[in-house]
């Protein structure tokens, strides 16, 4: 650390029965008090550098009471210390000047007036000329003068101390030659040492970093990090760290405030370039914003910086606690739905918009899940439109140019975490089944090449909640496509007792429909043998009658259901010859069968008002169905028809009673 020494005579003062003074042969006749301190100097070498003190001489009109004027100095900068520098400066005494003390001595000279107007070669411009020479153009030293700049920062902005300080830092820091020969490779050169300054004084030398160029966007965002790690607490939410200073409520609320405003300072530095900083170190700026109660232009900013790099992210860090008052919820779904929603945009802007204006109409609506036709009910062709598919439409004025398109891969990656936040926040008691539903549909379909992570979330928020309503159940299995569940997710589905029937029957059918596909496969595909799509054209047009009937009244399905079931027992007792009887063919004829008991179990679920002996007679037919339906996967490969005649034979005997 450099330093100045100015003045050349040894060091007189002393300490006499609680009162300073100096050792000469001339009596004194100045009395000069301050900070509690009683000096008794000379008027001549004090008089000749300080106006303030030739202007309170006069002022005081020659008072002569024991020993001299009596001056009073209250709120003198630096204090007894700094005014004794001053003094042994105007008495020649040597004085040693360091980045340390330069910043209240250079304070006490402008407050006593020691310009060169009072005297020629006075402290005020020896001081600065050290500054600007010397203090300013080394690292530690500027900074120790920057930092020294708080305790008096009105005077010192009123003299342009703490301007021409900020000014050399960020120089500093952008000139490559003043870095050191080692830099640590996890934050820039100068990251820790600038993290020790206050948030004014921070903030200022970044945005004069920024304002130049020369520093990379990644760069200041470590600087940034390294700046959160120092100040912002790593829990924002114990109170143990933040807001302990004292207990008191008052306390509570300035540190609250402090450290607001440090996060809002921080959040208006973040450099535009989209991977300055980490998606995660974006969610844990954003949690502390709900926490501490930042603006909504703040969290704004961060919802959209973590949307920009949501695929970047884990489930800890979309783990917001909720803060809310209103909600009993563990975490703040809401926060994660506004990144959803930002990210739709980012995905919906990358993407081409719709060919003709009904292109839109056409891809179904949530109401269209009740059609009674089997693709729709079974979740393919017309998947339930997400919420991402809904936001194509949005105000072109949204859509954000520079955020980076959304490729393939971090489109599943995004929908992989999605679901995994899901399973954590389904855990949640309280969690209302619309905000959970509202999440799963904000990611886009083709962000999910399955849905086996889905499926678990059904399957938890079930288990947690069993008192739900069977609407409500329905609406939560709506969001899955049982297209999409693996082999391991189907074989847990089918044993699943806190699904629907009507779902579990649908995995089961695209689990034989696919095991029936793979078996064509491998078999070279037969000329008599269907896709695993198509069936025998008397089933198919049985299937198709009965959903064209699917808007009658509801005292005769019950009737049409029986007849269709006689009719379909026929054809299965006496199939044409052209029919395909192979054991893929009875397998894909079985998916069918099930996917008619499928309806007969929604129509026995939705008629709950009828009288009891009508519910009793449905409930009859449905179980007969299960039965039947699980009777025949056991079919062996080697006597179809004969197993296929006892089992219509017990789907009689359970319909008789």
């Amino acid at each position: 650390m450099k330093f100045m020494k100015l003045g050349t005579r040894p060091d007189t003062f002393f300490t006499s029965e609680s009162v300073r003074s100096v050792s000469t042969e001339v009596a004194t006749d100045l009395q000069i008090l301050v900070d509690g301190c009683v000096y008794h100097l000379h008027k001549f070498p004090l008089l000749s550098k300080c106006m303030l003190l030739q202007a309170l001489c006069a002022d005081s009109g020659g008072g002569a009471s024991s020993g001299g004027d009596v001056v009073e100095l209250p709120g003198s900068p630096g204090g007894a210390e700094a005014f004794e520098a001053c003094a042994k400066f105007c008495y020649g005494i040597t004085i040693t000047v360091s980045a340390r003390n330069l910043v209240p001595l250079r304070c006490a000279a402008a407050h006593l007036g020691m310009s060169e107007a009072a005297d020629r070669g006075n402290l005020a411009a020896k001081l600065d000329a050290f500054l600007a020479s010397c203090l300013l153009r080394r690292w530690k030293d500027a900074l120790a003068v920057l930092h020294s700049t708080r305790h008096h920062a009105p005077l010192c902005e009123d003299l342009g101390l703490t301007s021409r300080c900020v000014d050399a830092v960020a120089a500093l820091i952008v000139n490559p030659d003043t870095a050191p020969p080692v830099m640590s490779s996890a934050s820039p050169w100068w990251a820790h040492d600038a993290a020790e300054l206050g948030v004014d004084l921070f903030w200022r030398i970044m945005v004069a970093v920024k304002s130049t160029g020369a520093v990379h966007d990644k760069a200041v965002g470590d600087a940034l990090r390294a700046y959160a790690r120092r100040w912002l607490p790593s829990n924002v939410a114990a109170a143990d760290q933040p807001f302990d200073d004292g207990g008191a409520g008052g306390d509570v609320k300035r540190v609250a405030a402090r450290h607001r405003l440090l996060l809002e300072k921080i959040v208006s530095l973040l450099p535009a370039e989209r991977d300055a900083v980490s998606c995660g170190f974006v969610l844990k700026l954003l949690k502390a914003a709900n926490i501490l109660g930042a603006s909504a232009a703040s969290r704004a900013e961060l919802t959209r910086r973590a949307a920009w790099q949501l695929e970047e992210a884990s489930v800890a860090d979309l783990l917001v606690p909720s803060m809310s008052c209103v909600a009993d919820t563990l975490y703040d779904v809401d926060a994660v739905a506004a990144i959803l929603d930002e990210f739709a945009l980012r995905h919906a802007a990358a993407a081409p918009a719709p060919a003709f204006p009904g292109a839109m109409a056409m891809s179904g609506s949530p109401d269209e899940d009740e059609d009674d036709s089997p693709t729709a009910r079974s979740g393919g062709g017309h998947h339930r439109r997400s919420r991402s598919a809904e936001s194509v439409s949005f105000d072109g004025a949204r859509r954000s140019v520079s955020a980076a398109p959304v490729s393939q891969g971090a489109l599943a990656r995004v929908g992989k975490l999605v679901d995994a936040f899901l399973v954590e926040v389904a855990k949640d008691p309280n969690m209302p089944l619309d905000k959970l539903l509202a999440i799963a549909e904000a990611v886009p379909d083709s962000a999910r090449p399955e849905h086996d992570g889905l499926y678990k979330v059904v399957d938890t928020y079930l288990k947690l909640h069993p008192e739900m309503s069977k609407g409500a159940r329905k609406r939560l299995c709506r969001v899955l496509n049982c297209r999409k569940l693996s082999e391991k997710a189907c074989a847990h589905a089918a044993q699943n007792e806190h699904l629907p029937l009507r779902v579990v029957v649908q995995v089961l059918f695209f689990d034989h429909a696919r095991a029936a596909a793979l078996a064509s496969v491998r078999a070279g595909g037969g000329d008599g043998v269907s896709t695993a799509g198509e069936l025998p054209g008397n089933i198919r047009a049985l299937l198709l009658s009965k959903a064209a009937s699917g808007s009658s009244e509801d005292d005769e399905a019950a009737d049409r259901a029986a007849v269709d079931e006689q009719r379909l027992r026929a054809l299965a007792a006496g199939a044409s010859p052209g029919d395909d009887w192979s054991v893929e063919g009875l397998r894909r004829a079985a998916s069918k069968i099930a996917t008619l008991r499928m309806k007969l179990a929604e129509e026995e679920e939705d008629d709950e008002d009828r009288d009891a002996g009508e519910f009793a007679r449905k409930a009859g037919l449905a179980r007969s169905a299960s039965l039947r339906f699980r009777a025949f996967c056991a079919i062996p490969a080697g006597k179809p028809k004969r197993v296929l005649s006892k089992l219509w034979s017990l789907g009689r005997s359970g319909v008789s009673h």
